[in-house]
C-alpha cells in the first residue's frame, strides 16, 4: 500500500472530530464556521483522493 493513502484519513478525522468546528465565529460572507469548515472539506478531499491516486498510478 502506497504510503500517500494515508492522506485519505485526513477528510475523515477532519470531519469526526466535531469540537473541531462546532462554533459559529469566525464567519465567512456570513455563513457560520460550522458551514463553510464543512463545505471546504469537499474540494479539498477530492484533490486528496486525485494526488492518492495519481501516486498509486505511478
Amino acid at each position: 500500500m502506497n504510503r500517500r493513502a494515508w492522506l485519505l484519513i485526513l477528510p475523515f478525522l477532519g470531519t469526526l472530530i466535531v469540537p473541531l468546528y462546532d462554533r459559529s465565529e469566525p464567519a465567512l460572507w456570513g455563513f457560520p464556521f460550522f458551514y463553510w469548515y464543512l463545505f471546504a472539506w469537499i474540494p479539498l478531499a477530492s484533490l486528496l483522493t486525485f494526488a492518492v491516486y495519481r501516486g498509486m498510478r505511478k
